[in-house]
């Protein structure tokens, strides 16, 4: 938890949970995992616990204390849709980012199924009387898709009612082929390849179809990293494979009022 991050699609981190457990091909190599286990069995440690899921209530209010305003990454060291995360704590924690409304939450699920139905149980698109709550622009729904046949979590994304719903396509496994139907309504695209010790590689036609298709209908694309090997298929470690894809950087977010419709470049 930092009110920094080395996360280049972010300002900060917020993690009220942390831990998680494996649920799909992205999950093998988890950095989350690998950095808490380091610390598993010290006294004190905020990982004394390991990558074992635990609540943090007393970290609910801490971005209430950042007067600046910034792009929070919400729970980088866990999900916030966890079977194991009880329904009461996620709406504590909607109830500091309704409130910490200075801020943009980035909330990125692996549980879509889970994230759609408590979404649609407690907000709508917009007051309209039926007694839930309208939906806070100012926090953002995003879901994890690896690869292909992990495309259905876009599908429940899409129903929800977020203004700004995004795909974080990192570790970029397999072909994706995104089309007008899986882009409909998704406003960010972000890839990035694997990295650590036993990272897998990333093949370049992968990135460059996704690429593409955002290209194709509109969508901003964020190209993170190329991970452990360069973009020849070289191992070369994170740092030397870099994040120039196709001569350039790809930086493209959401705008930071954005309703779905606008977009900025940095």
């Amino acid at each position: 938890m930092s009110d920094r991050s080395k996360i280049e699609w972010t300002d900060a981190t917020w993690n009220p949970v942390t831990g998680c457990t494996k649920i799909s091909a992205a999950c093998t190599n988890c950095y989350a995992e690998r950095f808490a286990e380091r610390f598993r069995g010290i006294p004190g440690h905020p990982y004394e616990q390991g990558f074992d899921l635990k609540l943090w209530p007393e970290r609910l209010t801490l971005p209430l204390r950042w007067k600046q305003p910034r792009t929070v990454f919400v729970n980088s060291m866990s999900d916030l849709f966890h079977e194991d995360v009880p329904d009461d704590f996620i709406e504590k924690v909607f109830e500091v980012m309704i409130n910490a409304n200075h801020h943009i939450f980035q909330i990125l699920t692996k549980r879509s199924e889970r994230m759609l139905a408590w979404v649609q149980f407690n907000f709508s698109a917009e007051s309209n009387g039926n007694g839930k709550s309208a939906w806070p622009p100012h926090i953002w729904l995003g879901v994890s898709v690896e690869k292909g046949n992990y495309t259905w979590r876009i599908k429940h994304l899409q129903r929800t009612p977020a203004h700004v719903k995004y795909l974080s396509i990192e570790p970029l496994l397999g072909p994706i082929l995104l089309n007008a139907n899986l882009l409909d309504r998704i406003q960010w695209v972000i890839v990035g390849g694997e990295s650590g010790s036993h990272a897998r590689p990333m093949n370049p036609d992968w990135v460059y179809d996704i690429r593409d298709q955002c290209e194709r209908y509109s969508v901003p694309f964020f190209f993170k990293q190329w991970g452990a090997y360069d973009h020849y298929g070289k191992r070369v470690g994170k740092k030397r494979a870099g994040r120039i894809f196709d001569g350039r950087t790809y930086d493209s977010v959401p705008n930071s009022h954005c309703h779905g419709e606008q977009w900025q470049k940095i």
